[in-house]
């Protein structure tokens, strides 16, 4: 069996999977990619047991069919190095060998058969589908990952939470001091449906989607979900179990707003945290009219921080006190120039918006107040 492909499309669709596979598995096997060669393409599969990621790539020929395994070291070592060219490769099925022939030189490696690699489980018949587009699944997924909880207690706490609704589809991450609320207003269902994705499908899809546009295909049951999109799919086992009511945590009325730039305040943030205690990363922040006075202090080492930025802001002047880093975290991943910070009192979460919502799109960032040692 012989083919041949570019070296860079090889090359990127194998480090974009090699994410797939874990340092240390339970199967020698899943050390390894799955090559199946059939109707001009080839399809390679990548696999921890619990998560199963394919990619799909054109041959500009092909002599003959067949499925192999190769170590994903081996290949990946093989051709990443390589400038752009084409490959050609000759796996002998009967010998268990494949020889790599590159414009300067080859390679040579064993394979092994494909009869032992883990197939993933499909979906059931009646699973849920939901369509959106790529790159409002890769934003959402984007701002919501880093607000997921490490909760050995709370498993469902640890993924991505997709709650389909009737008015839209809601993606939502929290750890219990931060939560992330993404709401899709184009994609809505008469039948409610929900699903906990956790992280490394998440982290896995948010890499590999494209940009450019194009549909993501979800089908998904109580325990499983398999997301279809332009250059493959990803199989993923869902974690099981009620994620909490997140509506109930945020405030339904914040009546003071500050409207800030959130270029500046994400400067003077990294400028005072280094003075904030490392234990508690607490800062001060004090709103009067027009003014927001951040104020850093580690009582240990004697260090202090403060520094003024301006903003809009009409209420009643107010101290309250915020985790420095997961401020930090929440502006970060938010692509507005202005944002809008609702408070109520100083034991009262904080609402982060943007100043201007993404179109059809409605994003809300939630933060906890911490205490302040008045």
């Amino acid at each position: 069996m012989r083919f041949n492909l570019s070296s860079t499309a090889l090359s990127s669709r194998l480090l974009t999977l090699s994410r797939v596979i874990n340092s240390k598995n339970s199967l020698p096997i899943l050390d390894c990619f799955l090559f199946e060669v059939h109707g001009g393409q080839l399809t390679i599969t990548a696999s921890d047991s619990e998560n199963v990621m394919r990619g799909t790539l054109n041959l500009e020929s092909c002599e003959g069919e067949g499925d192999f395994v190769v170590n994903h070291h081996t290949i990946l070592d093989a051709v990443k190095e390589l400038p752009e060219q084409p490959l050609i490769l000759d796996a002998n099925l009967d010998e268990m060998n494949i020889y790599v022939t590159y414009q300067n030189g080859s390679y040579s490696f064993p394979i092994l058969g494909a009869d032992e690699y883990p197939k993933a489980q499909p979906v059931s018949d009646n699973a849920t589908t939901i369509t959106l587009q790529a790159d409002k699944l890769s934003d959402s997924l984007t701002r919501s990952l880093f607000a997921t909880a490490q909760d050995e207690l709370r498993p469902v706490m640890n993924g991505v939470y997709f709650d389909l609704k009737e008015d839209g589809l809601v993606v939502v991450a929290s750890d219990g001091h931060k939560l992330v609320r993404n709401k899709i207003f184009s994609i809505k269902s008469d039948i409610p449906a929900s699903f906990v994705l956790p992280k490394k499908p998440a982290s896995l899809l948010k890499n590999v989607l494209s940009k450019d546009g194009g549909d993501v295909v979800i089908h998904f049951d109580e325990r499983s979900a398999e997301v279809s999109f332009a250059e493959g799919n990803l199989a993923c086992r869902l974690i099981e179990g009620k994620y909490p009511n997140y509506n109930s945590v945020i405030p339904q009325d914040n009546p003071h707003q500050l409207t800030i730039d959130r270029k500046s305040l994400i400067g003077a943030l990294r400028r005072v945290l280094p003075f904030a205690s490392d234990s508690s990363q607490l800062i001060r922040f004090h709103v009067s009219a027009g003014l927001l006075e951040l104020n850093a202090e580690d009582i240990d080492f004697a260090t202090s921080a403060k520094e003024n930025v301006t903003c809009e802001y009409g209420g009643n002047p107010m101290s309250i006190g915020f985790k420095g880093s997961s401020m930090l975290d929440i502006l970060n991943n938010l692509e507005c120039d202005d944002v809008i910070i609702q408070l109520a009192d100083p034991s009262r979460a904080g609402v982060i918006v943007p100043g201007i919502q993404p179109e059809n799109e409605d994003i809300l960032m939630l933060i906890m107040p911490m205490l302040l040692n008045d």
